[in-house]
């Protein structure tokens, strides 16, 4: 999910061949609800920002697995993973 607008995510989802839905919130009530709606610091400036995480949502809509403070690189293939044993 993003602050971003659908038009920017729609040209984001295009520009890296996403295979899935992208969600967008630009009034934020569902990153705020989900709390990572957080103050960030980056050189020396604070500003509020997401918080890169990630959740698994079941079949039943419930949070199965949270990642707070994901890194791109090789975060896929650990949410991959777990998906696999499930």
């Amino acid at each position: 999910m993003s602050a971003d607008p659908v038009k920017a995510l729609a040209s984001f989802k295009e520009k890296h061949r996403l295979n899935f839905p992208l969600l967008s919130d630009p009034g934020r009530k569902t990153i705020q609800k989900f709390g990572v709606w957080q103050r960030k610091k980056l050189m020396g400036r604070t500003f509020m920002g997401i918080i890169r995480s990630s959740f698994l949502i079941g079949k039943t809509g419930k949070i199965e697995e949270l990642w707070p403070l994901v890194r791109a690189k090789g975060h896929a293939s650990e949410v991959l993973g777990v998906i696999s044993k499930k």
